[in-house]
């Protein structure tokens, strides 16, 4: 790509327009002897110099090609067919920014709009959007939502205590400053129906939970119409792999569904960028943040898609918005949209009872070991908790030695679970992965 600095006369230009005669007038309130300070830098180096220091650099890092990895808690190593990147790489699809000109941006639209679909069909709601940045702001985002519903006539929010405890944290950063009280979370934990009045709009449940227990379908049917006995909104927080599995949440009464997509086709990448899903009943679609991509047909009647029911206040007026999103992660949307495509229904599935099944039998074989216990008595997906005969932070330390990422520390969120792991299986972890893991689980007791 080329690049064009300013012409003198553009400099010029632009000077005279805000009145001053030079740039270093511009900068007159910095100290000058802070304008252009000496820093050292290292001697030049050719091409090749430099790709062998960043490979040299590389391989300090961490990855789940060179370690079995077991870490989950919201981001899973998953596997990525090799046509999602060649997809992506188009050009057409790499430098793509906002298309708000349809009549120049229909691949990327229609993109978009198939993401939407699909995600529609994973929740079994009726509108999706593309996209929130990840799975946490998408919850946020779902909160804003459901007060701007309620007109900000209502000011209490619940959420469970089984949400990932970095979402809840979001949340709580999203609505400081706001006339909005979260509640339900906080030890001890309540019955969530209970806290449900006159004063609610909205709340919010994860299932799979953080820690990797399913839900009974008919425990969140019923939080459902406790909800809507109220007019409160139900917000369900969900992986997505899992949804090929179990039953969506628009089939027990939620109306709004968020989370993370960073499952379908996105790679781990050191913690992102990922792209939160968001899907929501059409009576509510108008309160709906990010993009919504709807199809129609032009004067010639042939198919088109568009930029639709969203306020243009979302986009070019800050303080009359809705919310902050406005650009999105629309590359990864489009990964995951190539890769629900590419796998299919009976793909998703089948990946997702792998995970399902995977998880079963390294939890099954852990419990089996001396010092360990296996935690989760509910059913459950493809994580699980257990408790390790030490600290989990000690147990983690000695995995490492052995080139194994475990799992993540329950003590670092929970300070009376410091012995407690909450590990992960998918796909990716054949009968090998998992049995070298139980027994450097069992070396290391």
């Amino acid at each position: 790509m080329s690049y064009v600095p300013l012409t003198d006369a553009e400099r010029v230009e632009m000077l005279n327009a805000i009145g001053v005669l030079s740039v270093d007038e511009l900068f007159a309130d910095v100290p000058a002897a802070y304008r252009y300070p000496h820093i050292e830098l290292p001697p030049p180096l050719s091409e090749m110099e430099v790709l062998r220091e960043l490979q040299r650099l590389s391989e300090m890092n961490a990855d789940t090609g060179h370690h079995l990895s077991f870490l989950g808690a919201g981001a899973y190593p998953h596997y990525v067919p090799s046509v999602v990147n060649h997809v992506l790489l188009r050009g057409e699809f790499y430098t793509a920014y906002t298309p708000y000109q349809a009549e120049i941006s229909q691949g990327t639209l229609q993109a978009m709009f198939e993401y939407q679909s699909m995600i529609c069909a994973l929740t079994g709601l009726e509108v999706a959007n593309a996209s929130h940045y990840d799975g946490a702001t998408a919850l946020a985002e779902g909160v804003l939502m459901a007060y701007n519903v309620l007109r900000g006539k209502r000011r209490k929010a619940i959420l469970a205590p089984t949400i990932h405890p970095e979402y809840r944290q979001v949340v709580r950063t999203y609505v400081q400053g706001m006339d909005i009280e979260l509640v339900g979370d906080e030890p001890p934990a309540a019955d969530l129906a209970a806290l449900i009045d006159d004063d609610t709009f909205c709340v919010a449940v994860q299932n799979p939970g953080f820690f990797g227990e399913l839900h009974d379908p008919a425990y969140l049917r019923a939080l459902a119409d406790a909800a809507h006995a109220h007019r409160a909104l139900l917000i369900v927080v969900g992986y997505p792999i899992a949804l090929a599995l179990i039953k969506p949440p628009g089939e027990y009464g939620a109306d709004i569904a968020v989370g993370d997509a960073q499952p379908l086709g996105n790679p781990l990448n050191y913690g992102g960028p990922y792209v939160g899903y968001f899907a929501c009943r059409k009576k509510h679609v108008h309160k709906m943040a990010g993009r919504l991509v709807g199809q129609t047909v032009d004067v010639e009647g042939r198919r088109g898609f568009v930029l639709t029911l969203s306020a243009r206040e979302q986009h070019i007026r800050r303080e009359r918005a809705t919310s902050n999103i406005c650009t999105n992660q629309a590359l990864c949307a489009l990964a995951a949209a190539v890769y629900m495509a590419v796998m299919g229904k009976a793909g998703l599935r089948k990946v997702a009872e792998l995970c399902y099944h995977k998880a079963h039998y390294l939890a099954s074989a852990i419990d089996a070991l001396n010092g360990y216990a296996l935690m989760t008595r509910k059913p459950f997906f493809n994580e699980f908790v257990i408790r390790c005969p030490r600290p989990a932070a000690e147990i983690n330390a000695a995995l490492w030695e052995r080139g194994i990422i475990g799992g993540l520390d329950l003590g670092r969120f929970f300070p009376d679970r410091q012995e407690q792991m909450l590990l992960c299986a998918t796909e990716v972890h054949d009968r090998a992965a998992l049995d070298t893991l139980v027994s450097a689980l069992e070396e290391v007791s």
